[in-house]
């Protein structure tokens, strides 16, 4: 039995055959339950019915895509689990999209085509080394900084941290 038989994984992406393609990944590296949702509103609702652990979302849906999910996970009043891993796809990696995916919220991202591989090392990092949360006035989500700095030893993260 797989260590992620337990895991129930929210698959959202309008192209049924992408929806086909990465389901058989996740199932061959053992992902126990798996829901499907076309877009990124339908999701929303499935969220609100279903104890998800980690959503799959492609970046770009109608009507919602997977950036608004991201936001309306984190943001919204009534978010089922704003603390959700998301994980992004895209077939578009340009250092623009990956910056709006990360300034949503997303927690992982994965370019197309997919590799089961690389799937699962995405799978394993929102598990294994989850980030920490952050709030501040414009963002919620993951902490975007994904290295420490050893050798920092004040007690400020940033040149203008004033503490408070």
């Amino acid at each position: 039995m797989s260590a992620l038989s337990s895991i129930h994984v929210l698959l959202v992406d309008d192209n049924p055959n992408m929806r086909a393609i990465i389901a058989a990944m996740l199932k061959s590296v053992g992902v126990g339950r798996l829901t499907e949702a076309e877009d990124g509103a339908a999701a929303l609702e499935l969220l609100g019915q279903k104890a998800i652990d980690i959503a799959i979302v492609d970046f770009r849906m109608k009507p919602m895509d997977g950036v608004a999910f991201t936001r309306a996970v984190r943001n919204e009043g009534d978010s089922a689990n704003p603390y959700l891993p998301v994980i992004m796809m895209t077939g578009h990696s340009e250092k623009s999209r990956v910056t709006e995916a990360r300034d949503a919220g997303v927690t992982e991202f994965v370019s197309k085509p997919v590799k089961a591989q690389t799937l699962l090392t995405r799978i394993e990092a929102v598990i294994l080394r989850p980030r920490p949360f952050v709030r501040s006035a414009n963002y919620f989500g993951p902490d975007r900084r994904r290295t420490r700095t050893e050798s920092y030893a004040g007690p400020f993260r940033r040149a203008d941290d004033t503490g408070t």
